[in-house]
């Protein structure tokens, strides 16, 4: 074989033997026209030809096979490799997503119109849930049969709510009775695992609390309550109560102060253990707590000596954050792409963006989603379409970079480009200008056009009347 057009076109069978055929793989409507075989005979005019005109009907392309590559709390990464498109090209994909127990017809369907990816991003989704993912390749001659169908659950993430109906009551002069309810349910973000209660007395000479003590009670059912015992008579105490999970600590509940009972006078009163109700769970307080947030004399020395010693030694510098930009929204999809800062003294070994609803807090509701260090395009989808404001980090060896510029995208109106959506800081009035005297332009031009079309078809009218009683007088 002297050349070849395409690694797809390759000679099949044994020509020595005159058994030969072109066979065309991943065949495509480009390779219809015609194709002619010469054979070689000696003598003259004795070669064989002969044509054969090959047309090719483009079908559906075949199934995707969809992996899962990455499982967090609130987000679920898929890929794919490219598969036969079909013999025309790929266009877009469809991806269905639902609950595990909810019907195909309620599932969210998201239009993703780039057909060169093969990895994309699902983000916005409840920790500890599972969900049912398919998809679908198009093509101008259809829809794809429904690719295989990946069942994944969502990672635990800390409760998102407060236990409820916590009440205070006081049991005696040294003891408080806490009751509480588990979180709702929806705000649980997995299996609730056990109880934190934090107390500390109120000292009203001074006027300012005392150390936080701590005690820990499993989770076991839904009305859930515990004795603080050793408590001071005639004294008030705060009282908070959060739920864990695996994935750590949620929000406290609080309730009003509690005061103890006042103090009896020592009589021969039966033992506090034995008046304990079989309901309720008794646990000592945690006497070995210390105080948050408190630092000693001596730890402020130590921590001075050890600043003294370290300016000394070099300091290794982290990466700087990268530029990000939006490319695109279409509806409930995202691309994104970013440009890397500099690495620092380490080599970049990847980035990770955070992503939160635009009223929350950077600190407490957020989805985290890891990309490779060499990755600087991305493309997500969200499932709860809202206005989200989106940053970027980079990390190395040393630590991790400041935050990037902030995005403010708006997600679930069709047809946005990145200047539609995109909010930033500093913002480029001009260009708004521009785009509102362009609008006013197209408004005007629709109005004076078809006055001006009315004007030129009375004129002529008029002139062919005109012209007629004319020619009638002569």
């Amino acid at each position: 074989m002297a050349s070849r057009l395409s690694e797809r076109y390759l000679f099949m069978g044994n020509l020595e033997e005159g058994d030969v055929s072109l066979t065309i793989r991943q065949v495509e409507e480009s390779d219809s026209g015609i194709y002619g075989c010469r054979v070689d005979v000696p003598g003259w005019f004795n070669d064989h030809k002969h044509q054969q005109t090959l047309t090719v009907v483009a079908a559906r392309p075949n199934p995707l096979k969809v992996e899962t590559r990455e499982v967090k709390e609130r987000t679920v990464t898929v890929q794919w490799t490219p598969v036969f498109d079909g013999g025309s090209p790929i266009t877009s994909y469809w991806i269905d997503l639902k609950y595990k127990q909810a019907p195909w017809d309620s599932a969210v369907r998201t239009v993703v119109s780039n057909p060169d990816l093969t990895q994309l991003t699902l983000v916005d989704l409840r920790p500890a849930k599972t969900y049912i993912l398919r998809m679908f390749a198009i093509n101008i001659m259809g829809i794809s049969e429904p690719s295989n169908v990946l069942t994944v659950t969502t990672k635990e993430a800390a409760p998102e709510g407060p236990p409820l109906g916590m009440q205070l009551e006081p049991l005696t002069s040294h003891s408080i009775k806490v009751t509480w309810n588990p979180p709702r349910p929806d705000l649980r973000n997995g299996v609730l695992r056990s109880y934190s209660i934090s107390y500390r007395e109120y000292d009203s000479n001074v006027r300012q609390f005392k150390r936080w003590q701590h005690l820990s009670v499993t989770a076991t059912r839904e009305v859930e309550s515990v004795i603080l015992t050793h408590l001071k008579p005639s004294s008030m105490y705060g009282i908070l109560i959060q739920a864990k999970t695996y994935a750590g600590i949620g929000p406290a509940s609080t309730a009003p102060l509690c005061s103890t009972l006042d103090e009896v006078h020592k009589t021969s009163t039966p033992s506090t253990k034995s008046s304990t109700s079989s309901a309720a769970t008794r646990i000592q307080d945690d006497t070995s707590s210390t105080a948050p947030h408190t630092t000693s004399a001596e730890e402020a020395v130590t921590a001075a000596t050890v600043w003294e010693e370290g300016t000394t030694s070099t300091t290794l510098v982290s990466p700087d954050p990268p530029l990000v930009e939006l490319k695109e929204v279409k509806g409930s999809t995202i691309s994104l792409l970013w440009t890397p800062g500099f690495e620092g003294d380490s080599p970049i070994t990847g980035y990770y963006l955070e992503y939160k609803a635009v009223n929350a807090s950077w600190d407490y509701t957020k989805t985290v989603v890891d990309f490779s260090p060499d990755q600087t395009e991305a493309t997500i989808i969200e499932i709860n379409p809202s206005t989200y404001n989106i940053r970027m980090f980079a990390k190395n060896s040393v630590g991790t970079s400041r935050a990037s510029n902030i995005l403010t995208i708006t997600t679930g109106e069709t047809g946005h480009q990145s200047h539609d959506d995109l909010t930033t800081i500093s913002t480029d009035t001009h260009a708004a200008a521009s785009v509102e005297k362009g609008q006013s332009g197209s408004k005007l031009a629709a109005i004076v056009l078809p006055v001006v079309l009315v004007v030129l078809i009375v004129a002529i009218v008029t002139a062919w009347q005109l012209r007629r009683e004319y020619s009638l007088t002569v």
